[in-house]
Parts: C-alpha cells; sequence; structure tokens
C-alpha cells in the first residue's frame, strides 16, 4: 500500500478509497499523534471540524468527529466553511487540531481529509507519517488506550464560525469596495455564503453564480476550473470583475470587465504590487512554484521584486514563505498565500485583495494585470514512462538543453515527473505559441523514446 497522505492531505473516491472507518481510523491516530507530541500537555484537547458540502462530507464528518471523541478530543463542529476558514478558526479558537473535509477542485465523487496543526498551520510531514504509521498500527490490531466516562470528547455545534470568519476578511482589507460590482462563482462548495457576504460587508455589489450546494453539484461546469459562465456574466451584468473559486476556496481565479481570464500568476503580480507600496512586501520578495508563467518573473525582475521559485504544491510555497519570514506567494492555479492574514490559500481574501486593489486605483483589472505578459505555455503529457530516469537520461539532457538555446531568455523548458502517475509532464514557453508547441512535440518524442 501507498503513502495515503498526498501533497495536500488524504485524498480519493468517498467510502471506496476513502471510507468511513479510513476517516475514523486517521482521526484516532492524529489525535494520539498530537498528543505523543506534546500538542495537549496539561489542558483537554480540541479541534475545530468543517466540511465542503459534498454528499459524503456528511458521513465522513460523522465518522471524523467519532474517532477524535472516541480518543478524548472535544470537537466544536463549524459545518459547511472553506478550508481557509478551518484553519483560521484553529488559529483564532485556541484549538489544539483543525481537520477538513474536502476534496478541493476534484468532482463530487471524491473528497479529501486534511490536518491541521495548533495555529492554523499544515501538519509537517513528518507528523503525517507518524499519524499514517499509527492509524496502520491500530488496523492491524494494536491496542490503544480508550478513555470512558468524563474522559471522552464532548461535541458541539460552533454556529458563529461563519461570522467570525467572515469579520476578519473584511476587517484586514486596506480599503471598502464601494462602487464596484463584483461576479462571484463560488463552484457551488464551501464559500456559497462566504464569499458573496464578505464582498457584500465590504462595500461591492455582488451578482452571485454557483451558489446553491445541493451536495452533487459541487465543481460541476463552475467555479475555478470552469470559467466560461463568469465570464459571460461579467460581460452580461457590466460588472468591473469577477472571481471564481474552487470547491473548498482555497483558491481564486479572476475574469476582468471584458471577460479576459486573470490568472493566478497575474493575481501575485497586482498583490505584489500592492503590498510594496504599501510596505507590506517583506525583504521585497513574492514566492512561487517552478511551473509560474515565464512572464510573471520577468515582470517581477522589471519591477525590481525577487522571486523564489519552489517545487509544485503551495505546501512548498509556504514552507518557503515560513522559513524565511516572506509575505507573499502563490501558485498559477490561484492558490495565494498572504501570512500576514492567512495560513494557507484563501479564495475569498484574495478575491476581495485584488477588488480593493481596483477600488483604491481606480484602474481597471485589465490595466493592473498588464503588468506582466503571459507567454504562451504548452504542456504536454507523457504517460507511460519511467519517470524516475528523468534527470539521469543522458540523451534526454541533452535534447533539453539544445532547447533551451533555441528558445533564448524568452523562452523556458521544465519537464517534471507526476508525483501519482507514470508519466513526464513536459511544459514549454515561448514569445510565439506555434514555437513552444514545436518544442513542446519534439520534446515529448524523446521522453517517450528514451524512457518508455
Amino acid at each position: 500500500m501507498g503513502r495515503l497522505f498526498g501533497t495536500d492531505g488524504v485524498r480519493g473516491v468517498a467510502n471506496a478509497d476513502l471510507t468511513a472507518e479510513l476517516a475514523l481510523g486517521l482521526s484516532v491516530a492524529a489525535a494520539h499523534v498530537l498528543g505523543e507530541a506534546g500538542t495537549f500537555e496539561g489542558h483537554r484537547p480540541t479541534a475545530v471540524v468543517g466540511r465542503d458540502p459534498r454528499a459524503s462530507g456528511e458521513f465522513l464528518e460523522a465518522a471524523v468527529v467519532a474517532g477524535l471523541a472516541s480518543a478524548g478530543v472535544d470537537v466544536l463542529r463549524v459545518g459547511v466553511l472553506p478550508t481557509p476558514a478551518v484553519a483560521y478558526l484553529t488559529g483564532a479558537l485556541g484549538a489544539d487540531l483543525g481537520v477538513m473535509l474536502s476534496a478541493s477542485h476534484n468532482p463530487m465523487p471524491d473528497n479529501g481529509i486534511k490536518f491541521f496543526a495548533r495555529g492554523g498551520h499544515k501538519l509537517a510531514d513528518e507528523l503525517e507519517d507518524r499519524i499514517e504509521e499509527t492509524y496502520r498500527g491500530h488496523a492491524s490490531g494494536e491496542p490503544w488506550d480508550r478513555p470512558t466516562g468524563a474522559g471522552v470528547g464532548r461535541v458541539r455545534d460552533y454556529t458563529q464560525g461563519f461570522d467570525n470568519y467572515v469579520a476578519h476578511l473584511v476587517g484586514v482589507l486596506p480599503n471598502r469596495l464601494d462602487g464596484l460590482k463584483v461576479v462571484i462563482d463560488a463552484a457551488h462548495g464551501a464559500a456559497s455564503r462566504v464569499s458573496p457576504e464578505a464582498f457584500a460587508r465590504a462595500g461591492a455589489e455582488v451578482v452571485t453564480l454557483g451558489t446553491k450546494p445541493d451536495g452533487l453539484n459541487i465543481n460541476h461546469e463552475c467555479g475555478s476550473t470552469h470559467l466560461d459562465k463568469l465570464r459571460a456574466a461579467v460581460v452580461e451584468h457590466g460588472a468591473h470583475l469577477g472571481v471564481a473559486h474552487d470547491g473548498d476556496a482555497d483558491r481564486c481565479l479572476a475574469v476582468d470587465a471584458s471577460g479576459a481570464e486573470v490568472d493566478g500568476d497575474q493575481i501575485l503580480a497586482v498583490l505584489a504590487l500592492a503590498m510594496r507600496e504599501a510596505g507590506g512586501l517583506r525583504e521585497n520578495t513574492v514566492v512561487a512554484t517552478v511551473m509560474s508563467n515565464l512572464g510573471f518573473k520577468l515582470a517581477m525582475e522589471r519591477e525590481g521584486i525577487r522571486l523564489i521559485q519552489t517545487a509544485v504544491g503551495d505546501r512548498y510555497v509556504l514552507e518557503s514563505m515560513k522559513d524565511n519570514g516572506y509575505a507573499l506567494g502563490g501558485e498559477q492555479s490561484g492558490h495565494v498565500i498572504v501570512l500576514d492574514h492567512a495560513t494557507t490559500g484563501d479564495g475569498t481574501l484574495t478575491g476581495l485583495l485584488l477588488a480593493a486593489r481596483v477600488a483604491a486605483t481606480g484602474r481597471s483589472l485589465a490595466e493592473l494585470a498588464a503588468v506582466m505578459e503571459r507567454l504562451p505555455q504548452v504542456l504536454v503529457n507523457v504517460p507511460d514512462v519511467d519517470r524516475s530516469r528523468v534527470g539521469s537520461e543522458a540523451e534526454l539532457r541533452r535534447a533539453v538543453e539544445e532547447a533551451e538555446r533555441e528558445l533564448g531568455a524568452t523562452g523556458r523548458v521544465l519537464l517534471r515527473p507526476s508525483g501519482t502517475e507514470p508519466l513526464v509532464r513536459v511544459m514549454v514557453e515561448a514569445a510565439d505559441i506555434d514555437h513552444a508547441r514545436s518544442v513542446a512535440g519534439r520534446l515529448a518524442d524523446v521522453v517517450k523514446r528514451t524512457l518508455g
């Protein structure tokens, strides 16, 4: 059996890969591991548990709550709220542990479990490994101390979570959004109430899409992975901008008044300049992944802002930010982390800050996003190859070096083995889309021939 934890918790098809038994067992194991690490020392432990609207979240939430309470942890059940809300409330309420049930942008049949440590931070890899080891031990019959009587955890609904989180979001904005019309597509997900309420409290006129979750329609032809409806609605309503979230609302993409997409790289560029102007861009640095568009890197160089690049995954962006004290980081996909106000990517906060910049400057989102030119980017997935030899195959390395010389300063090549599938991703950027496609096709052929 492979490692249960991926780059963003434990994820799989609900009731097939991710069962109630697994959810319960992981929750018990997490309580034991954090207890052994001293997290609960000297007090009765408390956990915050939230979920997105997926139907499977109902039974998985029940399993997680049962597991935690059976291990002696009191549970505050906050219901349907975004992942960053659970992270925020874990910190704000002084809880010892947070648990979010969501599969983010994945289709409805999937679900996932994500654990947060005290303060609302993602668990370290070492703790996840220990949780998995403890879970496997329990599953194989190893006994564990079960509290009885008054020692079992108590469960209550924490209904103030929604208002507390929305108040936090509005409270950190540098200015109000009066005069702006904003279209919000919440993907029938966890931000269906939160995002429209936060924008409205901040003064915006709000038009909504994807805000009627029924447990089955999350991410279905809507949200950050399907922008067509948002583009059309922004143009139809004459809005200044539109924002789109994914199912758990830890990401945000946007469209300008013409309906053109503004991706995570462009959002990062706009926020980096805003934060530098306000004196909040610590070390004059922004953190992004190696998948960021070359246009973003060139824009940051031109603006005199240092760019740190990490491996793909918002957890690696966050690690770099925390280790070095940086304030802003994110991914092209719309995970944007503003560390002074959130411990994880927060799609609603990102959208609010982007809208606040439009309101403060009086400039359109298209004009603000033009700080960077998005260079054409082609991604080719090459399946059924030995991904482990990407860095060691001499012929492939020579082909990449030749392609890089051909592309020059306005192009880039990235070969990346998939973390979950037997395939290699070939990404090529160039000033011209046809040139990028040509180079990507040639490199994909070399990958097939040398690694197949």
